[in-house]
């Protein structure tokens, strides 16, 4: 479900880009409504995502994705520019991302339990207090007087 989570929130990183072009500096209401929708969702739905994916990864593939659509829409949308160079970044992209979901497939075979929580690291436990010095007899002779 994870990855499901992370295409919708990829969709939705695709229309931000996309509609915050369309704003012309937030000064057109109906795209800049959608802006602001757009962001919330991809965030939410990354957020969903990042329960079980690792964060470089989910993030890295929610980045990539968002990008390759962005660019490929914009070129249909907003008639921009497509080159050789642009296309071979797009397959080095998609090859990354499909490495990317193959690396959390064999690393999630390896795990002890599915949908495990991650390990995290925790801060190692605090040192003792040092123990109070001992009374001398001298000590307490001198305290009572």
């Amino acid at each position: 479900m994870a990855w499901i989570h992370l295409l919708v929130a990829a969709v939705f990183e695709v229309v931000f880009a996309l509609a915050t072009n369309a704003t012309h500096g937030f000064t057109e209401l109906g795209p800049s409504l959608l802006t602001a929708a757009a962001a919330a969702g991809g965030i939410f739905f990354l957020s969903l995502a990042l329960r079980t994916l690792d964060v470089g990864v989910g993030y890295t593939v929610w980045t990539g994705i968002g990008s390759v659509g962005t660019v490929v829409l914009g070129t249909v949308i907003f008639d921009e520019e497509m080159n050789a160079g642009k296309a071979l970044a797009f397959v080095l992209i998609i090859g990354g991302v499909l490495g990317l979901k193959l690396a959390d497939r064999l690393s999630s075979r390896g795990a002890s339990a599915p949908n495990a929580a991650p390990v995290t690291a925790s801060a190692p436990a605090p040192a003792p207090a040092p123990a109070p010095a001992p009374v001398t007899a001298s000590a307490s002779a001198s305290a009572s007087a």
